[in-house]
């Protein structure tokens, strides 16, 4: 049996491939199935199977589309209630991959239907081998959030989890390999996930509170503590992956032209920056906005969660930027937005200003922040409420469109954890015409901060 991981870092999860050199098993695929082929093509192996572990509130799943085009078998919960031929599985079944055994385990928790998957290795010198695929479930260091499906649902989900997770660990067994699709930075989990890249369910019943916690009640009341805010985009999610999603359109579109690209900017339509803040900031289109796209961003989650849903958009920035994000947007769901390619953001739309607005850091703030200055603090409402400067006002970064009459026309100071979320928000300010200061720096090492 071999695994192997595909790795979707904007949003902190992942699938899997599981094989057994000539046919294999697909968990949990993102909707860019093209990374999920390669890696098939690379091992040799066909692909016979496609499993999901629960219909996702944060990505469009590829799965119907692969499995369709590689004749696959799709296998999900019978009991969800999806638009699409699929192969209902059920709590008990197995059923074989090649040398692989694989069985289905009911796993409530994260949602009501959840599933995961308990590979076996039936023959061969690794004959007794296993692997727990286990999506929302049972996490490294922690467990899939329960708040997802409702509020009135979320206390008898985080009961379900302690249960599953539970139950998963004792039919699995302590030798057997943890491969969860959460908890990799994504906000599907909950509570002290680590960021460890591999485990066991030895070292989780050893580590994992949801396993060495002995007191139901106890667990439970720290799992709804730790629940936080999550994007808005969720909401769209489940109905796309119930209806059936269609392919992934990953193509760059071409170039919007000036003349359209301006008047777009003159409309207030959505024109995104791509840029890094620091050139951002330095100068950009009038009317754009920054969402910095870079390594281990999370450019997708905030542009979902920040913008209104499904309005027209148009990326700007360097060809390799514009072809990754679109492939980011188009796993929540956005797809084909429109762009502006070019190094040169005043060269894509003459005529249209280039403004700009400071940089500091915290030793800039506190040399020339002047009375009546207000300083804005826009990490979550939890984040602000374990820490924060004193005087900061919160309005958390995927807020402040809807909040912006709350605040006033003084010079505002914008900060968050480490730069990223406060360019975001010092972005949409200053397209509004607001008077900011962006502080590109960290939150440890801010001055004067009070806790609740």
């Amino acid at each position: 049996m071999d695994v192997v991981v595909i790795e979707t870092t904007p949003l902190g999860d992942r699938s899997y491939l599981v094989h057994d050199g000539a046919v294999g098993l697909v968990i949990d695929p993102q909707r860019d199935t093209d990374r999920i082929e390669a890696a098939a093509r690379s091992a040799g192996v066909a692909i016979t199977h496609v499993a999901e572990t629960h219909i996702h509130n944060d990505y469009v799943s590829g799965g119907l589309v692969l499995a369709g085009k590689h004749a696959a078998r799709y296998l999900v919960n019978t009991a969800d209630a999806v638009a699409f031929e699929r192969e209902p599985v059920r709590d008990g079944q197995v059923f074989r991959v090649g040398r692989l055994s694989v069985r289905v385990l009911a796993t409530p928790g994260h949602t009501h239907t959840h599933l995961a998957y308990v590979v076996e290795e039936t023959d061969g010198p690794d004959a007794g081998r296993r692997a727990v695929f286990s999506g929302g479930s049972l996490l490294y260091g922690s467990v899939g959030r329960t708040d997802l499906v409702s509020a009135s649902d979320t206390a008898g989900l985080a009961r379900e989890q302690y249960a599953s997770v539970r139950r998963l660990a004792e039919v699995a067994g302590p030798d057997a390999e943890l491969y969860p699709t959460h908890g990799f930075g994504s906000f599907c989990s909950t509570g002290p996930a680590s960021r460890q890249h591999a485990s066991t369910i030895a070292e989780q019943l050893a580590s994992n509170h949801a396993l060495t916690d002995p007191d139901e009640g106890h667990f439970v009341a720290g799992l709804l503590a730790a629940v936080s805010a999550y994007p808005s985009y969720y909401a769209h999610m489940r109905p796309l992956n119930e209806a059936g999603p269609g392919p992934a359109s990953l193509a760059v579109p071409d170039n919007v032209d000036p003349g359209e690209l301006r008047r777009r900017l003159e409309a207030g339509e959505w024109v995104v920056d791509l840029r890094n803040r620091v050139a951002f900031a330095a100068s950009h289109l009038l009317g754009s906005a920054s969402f910095e796209y870079g390594s281990g961003s999370s450019f997708t989650s905030y542009l979902g969660w920040v913008l209104p849903w499904q309005q027209p958009l148009t990326l700007v920035g360097s060809l390799s930027d514009v072809e990754r994000a679109v492939r980011d947007l188009a796993r929540i769901g956005i797809d084909s937005p429109d762009a502006a390619v070019g190094e040169d953001s005043g060269a894509l739309a003459p005529g249209v200003p280039l403004v700009g607005y400071p940089r500091t850091d915290w030793e800039g703030f506190l040399r020339d922040r002047a009375a009546g200055d207000t300083l804005l603090d826009v990490r979550r409402a939890d984040e602000f409420a374990a820490s924060h400067v004193s005087g900061a006002v919160n309005v958390p970064v995927h807020e402040v469109l809807a909040r912006l009459p709350e605040l006033p026309e003084v010079r505002t100071w914008v900060h968050c954890n480490s730069g990223y979320r406060a360019g975001i928000a010092a972005s949409l300010l200053h397209r509004e015409g607001h008077d900011v200061v962006l502080i590109d720096a960290r939150f440890r090492d801010a001055p004067g901060t009070v806790s609740g």
